[in-house]
This record gives C-alpha cells, structure tokens and sequence, in this order.
C-alpha cells in the first residue's frame, strides 16, 4: 500500500487543520493506519491511530481531546482533524499503516508502510 499524507500548513494557535492520509494499491480495509509526528531534535511521537475496522481509536496524551481520527473506507482516506492547535504540536506528521496500531503506542514497534510527511506548523 502507499499512502500520501497531505493538509499540513501554517496556522495560528487555536485554530484548526485537518491532516488527509490517502491509501492507494490496496483497501485500507485491511490496515490500522496511524499518525505520527516529529519535531525538530526530538523523537517521533505516536499521535493517533485506527483500527482497519474503524471500531477502535487511540490518541496521544497530549492530543486527546483535541484531535480526532476518522476512516472513510469508501475513499480509502483517513483523516486527522486537529482542532485547538498548539505551537507544541509543531511538526513533520507522517501516516503510517500496519495491522495493528501498536507501534503507534509503543515506539519499539514499528509500521510497514509509511507516506511522505506533511508539515504542519503552530505560530503563538
């Protein structure tokens, strides 16, 4: 599968931007896709993730509340909607898909397919 991760941009603490994973060679019927980040000079965090069926999510700590992942299965796309945006969530976001998400909990883990990132970044 190869995933194109796209809706990265510049906007103002508190707003909003929603971040497009789009799968194409296969159906992401059968991937957990998940969201990561990293920021200049850390490590790569695990943001959210979702189940191939869309049954279940997870999200980070520091998104929850914040950001919701969402599947729509009919255009193999999975979105990443990030409201209340904070400098701090500054990054690189990248999606991944794998069968399960626990790479997306456990950063020893990781996913087999990866996109390209987008850029997203928070002005104070």
């Amino acid at each position: 599968v190869q995933l194109q991760a796209s809706g990265g941009g510049l906007v103002q603490a508190g707003g909003s931007l929603r971040l497009s994973c789009a799968a194409s060679g296969d159906t992401l019927d059968y991937y957990a896709i998940g969201w990561f980040r990293q920021a200049t000079g850390k490590e790569r965090e695990g943001v959210s993730c979702i189940t191939s069926s869309g049954g279940s999510t997870y999200y980070a700590d520091s998104v929850k509340g914040r950001f919701n992942i969402s599947k729509d299965n009919a255009k193999n796309t999975v979105y990443l909607q990030m409201n209340s945006l904070k400098p701090e969530d500054t990054a690189v976001y990248y999606c991944a898909a794998d069968r399960v998400c626990i790479a997306t909990i456990l950063p020893e883990y990781d996913m087999d397919y990866w996109g390209k990132g987008t850029l997203v970044t928070v002005s104070s």
